[in-house]
C-alpha cells in the first residue's frame, strides 16, 4: 500500500511513496501527530538526483524490518530539499551546529515540537537501526537532557545574522586596494595546476569566476585571467562535461575534473552558460562558444517542458548504477567507431580495463590531449555515432518539477548567451521561458510560486525565486528593450521589499511573511555553488536602480554590500558574488543609451566587447525611462549616449565611437 507521499507531485517524494515507512510530507498533519502522540520526529531530506539518497532508500527505507522500527517509535517525514529549501536550510544549520558534516540524505531527529537534537547523513542499515533504538531510549529515559540540547540549537538559530556573523555595515566606501587584498587572499586557495580551488571534490563555482572576471576587467591583473582560463578550460574539457550530449554534471569527485557525480542539475548549467558566454567576450575562445551551444541544445532537447519551463535535474543513476548511461567499454567503442577508434581512443585514453572502474571508460580530455580535434568534423561525427547508440539506453530519471529560482538562473544564462553570440535561437528560447515564468509562476499580486508540476504551481516563493527571476528579467530587458520585463522586475522587487525585507537586520529573509512558520526565520548570506539570495538581491537593487534611476535602491544595495565587507576582507571565497558587486562600485557604471531605428543591431555589436560594468537601455521612438528622457531622436539616425552618474558625453553614431568613449573614460 502506498503511504501519504502518493498524493505529492515531487518526483523525489513519489520515489518513496511505496516504501513500507509510513512517510508524511512536511506539513501540519505530521507535526500535529507528533505532538498528539508525543513521539520524536525523523525528518529525512534529499532530492531525486541524489545517489546516496537512493542507496539509503534501497538499504533501509524499503526494508520491512527497518521500516517497522521507524514506524513504531517515530513520526517520519520526507522532504524534497529542492521543493522546501527553507526546511532543508533550518535542519542543515542544526547539523552543522552539532558538529556534523553536511550532505544528503540529511536525517535529523526532532522533538515533537520540531526542535532538532541529533542528525547525520547516509548511514548503512545496521547502524541506522542501532541509532533508531538509541535515540528512542534517550527520548524515553533522558528526555530532559535531550530537550535542553534541542533548545540550545534553536537558540543558536534564532540569533540575528548580523549579530551572528558580525555584519556591521560601517562604511559604504569602495576602494580598489580592498579588491587587491581580496584577490591576494583568494588566490592562496587556487589550484594553479588543475584549475578551480585547491581541494577535492571539485565543484564549478560560478560566483568565484564572476568575481575574477570583474576584478580582471578593473585591474588587468594577469593572475586573475590565468586562473579564469585554467578553470574554465578544465571544466570544459574534463569528464564533468558530457562530451556526447552536452551539459555539465554537478561536480567532480576527484581533483582532475575526471569522474563526476553524474547527476546534471539545472542550476549549474544555467550559471555556467553565463560564465562561458561572458568569458568568450573577453577571450574569444572557440571552446567556450562550443560548450555554450551544446549545452543550450541539451537544455532544449532534454530539459524543456511543453509549457516553456525547464525541468530540474537528471539522475546520476540508470538501471540502479551510477553513471551507467554515460560510460563505455572499449569493445563498445570499437564496435561503434570502427576506423575512427584508434585516434579517438588515444584522445580519450580509452583502455581495455577501463579508465574508470569495472572495465568502463569515461570521456575526459586531459591537458595533454590535442583538444583542437574538438573543432574537426571527424570528431563531431564520432560523437554523433556515440550519441545515437546512447539514446537507445535506459535513461537516467528526470526530475520534472520546475523551480522558479533555477529557471531564473537558466533564463539569465540564455540572455548572457544571446549577448555574447547574438544568436536569435537564444533570445527566442529566453523569451519563451520568461513568458512561462510570468504567466504560470506569478500570481495577480506579483507573488512568485516556487514549484510547478503537471499544470499546477505550488509553494509560496522564497527569496531565491525572487532574486533569480528579477535578475533574469533585467537580462531579458537588456536583450530586447521590451519594457514589460523591466516593469515585471520592478513589481517583483516591490513585493520582495514588502514581504521579505527585515528592517532591523537590513537584509532579506529567505521566506515570505505568508510562508509556513518554522522554528526560525533565516537569511541566506553566504555564496556557495549558487550565490546567496541576498547577494543576488543586492545586485538586482543596484542594476534596477541604475536602469530606472531609483537612488534608494542603489543606496540599499550599497548598504547591504557594506555589511559583508568584513567577510570579504577575511575569507572572500564565500562571498564572491558580493565581491563582484563591490568591483562594480569602485568605478562608475557605464550607462549606455541607444535611440533610433537600428538599436537592436547596435546593441548586438556593442555586446560582443567584454565590458561587464555597464547597463544598456534603448528605445526606437517612445519611452518613459529617465535615462531616455529628452534623448529620443526625431531623425532616422541611430544615436548612442555613453553616460556616467547620469551625465552623458557627446552623442555618437556608431558602436566604435561609443566603445572609444568607454575606453577613454577609464584610462
Amino acid at each position: 500500500m502506498p503511504n501519504r507521499l502518493i498524493e505529492e507531485t515531487s518526483p523525489y517524494l513519489l520515489q518513496h511513496a511505496h516504501n513500507p515507512v509510513e512517510w508524511y510530507p512536511w506539513g501540519e498533519e505530521a507535526l500535529t501527530k507528533a505532538r498528539t502522540e508525543d513521539k520524536p520526529i525523523i525528518v529525512s531530506i534529499g532530492y531525486s538526483a541524489c545517489h546516496w539518497c537512493h542507496v539509503m532508500e534501497r538499504e533501509s527505507f524499503e526494508n520491512e524490518q527497518v521500516a517497522a522500527v521507524m514506524n513504531a517509535g517515530y513520526v517520519c517525514i520526507k522532504v524534497d530539499r529542492e521543493e522546501r529549501p527553507d526546511v532543508d536550510s533550518i535542519y542543515m544549520d542544526a547539523l552543522h551546529a552539532m558538529g556534523g558534516r553536511g550532505g544528503w540524505p540529511l536525517n535529523v531527529f526532532l522533538t515533537p515540537e520540531a526542535k532538532p537534537f541529533y542528525g547525520m547523513t547516509y548511514m548503512p542499515p545496521r547502524n541506522w537501526v542501532n541509532l533508531l533504538n538509541s535515540v528512542q531510549n534517550a527520548f524515553v529515559n533522558h528526555r530532559d537532557e535531550l530537550e535542553k540540547s534541542a533548545a540550545g540549537f534553536v537558540e543558536n538559530m534564532l540569533m540575528k545574522e548580523s549579530n551572528k556573523y558580525h555584519l556591521d555595515g560601517s562604511t559604504t566606501e569602495f576602494r580598489q586596494e580592498d579588491l587587491d587584498e581580496m584577490f591576494e587572499h583568494i588566490k592562496q586557495s587556487f589550484d594553479l595546476e588543475k584549475g578551480g580551488m585547491e581541494r577535492a571534490p571539485k565543484f564549478p563555482m560560478p560566483s568565484i569566476y564572476k568575481f575574477l572576471l570583474r576584478y580582471y576587467a578593473l585591474s588587468q591583473n594577469p593572475e586573475a585571467l590565468r586562473q579564469i582560463e585554467l578553470s574554465l578550460n578544465r571544466i570544459a574539457l574534463g569528464g564533468i562535461y558530457d562530451h556526447v550530449g552536452g551539459g555539465w554534471a554537478r561536480y567532480s569527485v576527484d581533483e582532475d575534473w575526471f569522474i563526476p557525480h553524474f547527476e546534471k542539475m539545472l542550476y549549474d548549467n544555467g550559471q555556467l552558460l553565463s560564465m562561458y558566454s561572458e568569458a568568450y567576450t573577453l577571450t574569444k575562445n572557440e571552446l567556450y562558444k562550443r560548450r555554450v551551444y551544446e549545452t543550450v541544445d541539451w537544455l532544449r532537447r532534454e530539459m524543456l517542458s511543453p509549457d516553456g519551463g525547464f525541468y530540474s535535474a537528471l539522475d546520476a543513476d540508470s538501471e540502479g548504477v551510477e553513471g551507467k548511461f554515460y560510460t563505455w567499454t572499449q569493445a563498445e567503442l570499437q564496435s561503434i567507431l570502427g576506423d575512427d577508434f584508434d585516434w579517438f581512443s588515444k584522445l580519450y585514453s580509452i583502455r581495455t580495463a577501463g579508465n574508470w572502474e569495472h572495465g568502463y571508460n569515461h570521456l575526459h580530455l586531459t591537458p595533454q590531449a590535442d583538444w583542437n580535434l574538438v573543432f574537426t568534423e571527424k570528431y563531431r561525427a564520432a560523437l554523433d555515432k556515440l550519441f545515437e547508440v546512447r539514446e537507445k539506453r535506459v535513461r537516467p530519471g528526470l526530475d520534472d518539477k520546475i523551480l522558479a529560482s533555477w529557471n531564473g538562473l537558466t533564463l539569465k544564462g540564455l540572455t548572457d548567451a544571446y549577448r555574447a553570440f547574438g544568436d536569435e535561437q537564444f533570445r527566442e528560447l529566453a523569451l519563451q521561458n520568461a513568458t512561462f515564468l510570468k504567466t504560470k509562476m506569478t500570481n495577480e499580486n506579483h507573488r512568485l510560486w516556487h514549484s510547478y508540476k503537471a499544470g499546477k504551481a505550488t509553494i509560496v516563493g522564497f527569496l531565491e525565486d525572487y532574486a533569480s527571476v528579477i535578475d533574469a528579467y533585467l537580462g531579458v530587458y537588456q536583450i530586447t528593450f521590451e519594457e514589460e520585463w523591466l516593469d515585471e522586475a520592478l513589481k517583483l522587487t516591490a513585493y520582495t521589499i514588502e514581504h521579505l525585507y527585515d528592517e532591523e537586520d537590513e537584509l532579506f529573509y529567505f521566506t515570505d511573511s505568508s510562508s509556513d512558520d518554522l522554528i526560525a526565520r533565516k537569511k541566506e548570506i553566504f555564496d556557495n555553488v549558487i550565490p546567496a539570495s541576498n547577494s543576488l538581491m543586492a545586485h538586482n537593487l543596484y542594476t534596477l536602480g541604475m536602469l530606472v534611476s531609483y537612488d534608494e535602491y542603489i543606496e540599499l544595495a550599497d548598504w547591504m554590500v557594506s555589511k559583508l565587507k568584513r567577510s570579504m576582507m577575511t575569507d572572500v571565497q564565500w562571498v564572491t558574488n558580493w565581491a563582484a558587486l563591490y568591483v562594480m562600485r569602485v568605478q562608475p557604471t557605464a550607462e549606455v543609451v541607444l535611440v533610433g531605428p537600428e538599436i537592436d543591431a547596435f546593441r548586438k555589436e556593442l555586446e560582443t566587447t567584454f565590458w561587464p560594468n555597464k547597463i544598456v537601455v534603448g528605445a526606437k521612438t517612445t519611452s518613459e525611462l529617465p535615462l531616455l528622457e529628452g534623448r529620443l531622436s526625431s531623425t532616422d539616425t541611430t544615436t548612442v549616449y555613453v553616460c556616467f552618474n547620469k551625465t552623458c558625453q557627446l552623442p555618437v553614431y556608431s558602436v566604435e565611437e561609443a566603445l572609444h568613449q568607454l575606453a577613454v573614460s577609464v584610462s
